[in-house]
């Protein structure tokens, strides 16, 4: 069993890299199982710029294989944000619930309420060789919250083959479909190769 450093606390997330990368024969560490505790910066303008700031960080400490990763949330009609500020966006320790609603403010007369999930993977193998990946995943801004599943915006992001919000939907079905899948998708693909 190899070992890999998912550079992050976030259960959830480390739940779905767990889930995706156990058939491949990798054991997922968190930060916290390395006892990891470094604030890494991100000052990149990027996903992709963001996640290698941080996939770096992490292997200078422990030179093991490390997937980090950014992703957010960038709307059409608000000129690409939240964007890279997602988590921070209106303050970071404003609720989800306070951002969701203030978008759905801002894009009541948009005539263009597109939006998208972005994830930028960055995946530094064992010999410190870096590499990334980006899955995307296009929705709508929904008029107003619907749904109790997921975190973070997926009450408003509308999702045409659902015909509903991915916080409407089980984990399954939206890990299923997700931009993180498909970054991880191509996480793996390149892992199998190697």
């Amino acid at each position: 069993m190899k070992t890999m450093l998912i550079a992050t606390n976030n259960q959830h997330k480390v739940e779905e890299f767990q889930q995706m990368l156990k058939p491949y024969g990798y054991e997922v560490k968190s930060l916290k199982d390395v006892g990891l505790d470094i604030d890494v910066e991100e000052t990149g303008t990027t996903f992709q710029e963001n996640a290698v700031i941080k996939a770096k960080a992490y292997y200078e400490h422990l030179k093991m294989p490390v997937l980090a990763d950014d992703s957010g949330f960038s709307i059409n009609a608000l000129h690409g944000e939240p964007g890279i500020y997602s988590a921070r966006y209106l303050g970071k320790d404003t609720s989800y619930e306070i951002k969701c609603q203030h978008i759905i403010k801002q894009c009541e007369d948009a005539s263009d309420r597109g939006c998208t999930y972005t994830c930028a993977i960055a995946y530094i193998d064992e010999l410190g060789k870096e590499h990334i990946f980006t899955g995307v995943l296009q929705g709508e801004v929904a008029k107003k919250m619907e749904g109790t599943h997921g975190f973070g915006y997926d009450p408003i992001f509308y999702y045409e083959p659902f015909q509903t919000t991915l916080a409407n939907v089980s984990d399954e079905e939206k890990n299923a479909i997700s931009h993180r899948r498909k970054a991880l998708e191509q996480v793996l693909a390149y892992i199998k190769e190697a």
